[in-house]
């Protein structure tokens, strides 16, 4: 009898310091290989990005909830002046599996998209795309954009 109440108090603490599985680690792989794309796309928009087309110039700022800020300026004023329009509660949305993704922004019903072109088939390309659409559908802007700063 006192071999088994010393054996019992010898095997709680050892049994206690062995690892369990939690809920997550039996989570579905499926899900599990989706979050690590959606972690490593993350990883390849920039915080800040600037970029300018023939019209404009547009900040766009990953926000500490997440979402983006739209700012943008005439071409030819300068980024520390009063931005001509400001867009809250962007997101980012990617397109397709090649690492190409845009921006959307929503003000008043017309949509500001911010294109990031990696993919394309001309050198000539320019790397980011502002497409404006009014609240009928119809694309009011569009306008390959460089970058500035990123």
């Amino acid at each position: 009898m006192i071999k088994k109440i010393i054996l019992s108090a010898c095997l709680v603490p050892l049994l206690s310091f062995t690892k369990t599985k939690d809920n997550s680690e039996i989570s579905n792989p499926t899900e599990k290989i989706a979050n690590s794309r959606d972690k490593k796309f993350q990883e390849r928009i920039p915080k800040t990005v600037i970029i300018k087309t023939k019209k404009f110039k547009i900040k766009i700022d990953k926000q500490p909830n997440g979402n983006y800020l739209y700012q943008s300026w005439g071409a030819n004023t300068k980024i520390s002046a009063k931005p001509a329009m400001i867009i809250s509660d962007g997101d980012v949305i990617p397109d397709g599996s090649g690492g190409n993704y845009y921006f959307e922004f929503n003000n008043n019903g017309t949509l500001y998209q911010v294109w990031r072109n990696y993919l394309t088939n001309s050198t000539k390309k320019a790397p980011y795309t502002l497409v404006v659409i009014d609240s009928n559908g119809e694309t009011i802007v569009r306008q390959d954009a460089q970058v500035v700063k990123n």
